[in-house]
């Protein structure tokens, strides 16, 4: 059986992670269920460059000998803000604050933006490291507004306050079969293991 690790602690990313991959026959791993723990600096001015980072970081490591790493960098760009916090996404306002508090920062800052001005995206790269050292990578978005308020019990981050015009609820309000299926998460990840099928690497 190949094992794949991926590089994040977030068991709400390895929940859409394992759904996604579970008809395959893979050992799907967590950083910490590979024993690994190692200080990524992600000081890429893109997503793709961050991921890219991720695996190649993880790599080097001697537990992941063997291995296909997949990491991802994604984010949320809000285009009345400039597109932030984009590529900053998870440090925006500090690591430690809770995402409720960044949520509603966020709200606040769009009072005063109506209808098309609220529009903002979840963006996703998915990067693959090989045994052999080739990387790949994948990219995907899904389209909303910012909400007026949080909502919905399902996702993680910032999933409560993308509110998605066709289903009626923000990304947190929809199931996660649902939510692999349309997210940038999930599109980037179908995408990845598709050209790794297709490279006949799993």
């Amino acid at each position: 059986m190949k094992r794949v690790i991926f590089a994040t602690s977030n068991e709400g990313k390895m929940k859409e992670i394992r759904l996604l991959l579970k008809d395959l026959d893979l050992e799907v791993l967590s950083l910490k269920e590979a024993g690994i723990s190692v200080s990524i600096v992600e000081d890429g001015s893109t997503f793709e460059e961050n991921a890219l980072i991720k695996v190649q970081t993880i790599g080097k490591e001697k537990e992941a000998k063997g291995a296909i790493i997949l990491a991802d960098d994604s984010g949320l760009e809000v285009d009345y803000l400039n597109k932030a916090p984009g590529v900053y996404s998870a440090r925006y306002m500090g690591e430690d604050t809770p995402y409720s508090i960044k949520n509603q920062a966020i709200i606040d800052q769009l009072s005063k933006a109506v209808g098309e001005e609220r529009s903002a995206r979840f963006v996703c790269v998915i990067a693959a490291r090989l045994p052999d050292g080739r990387t790949f990578t994948t990219q995907a978005s899904i389209e909303g507004q910012i909400g007026y308020q949080e909502e919905g019990e399902n996702g993680f981050g910032y999933d409560p306050i993308l509110y998605l015009p066709e289903y009626h609820t923000t990304t947190a309000g929809i199931s996660l079969e649902e939510k692999n299926r349309i997210s940038h998460r999930g599109k980037a990840l179908q995408q990845m293991k598709e050209l790794l099928i297709d490279g006949g690497i799993i």
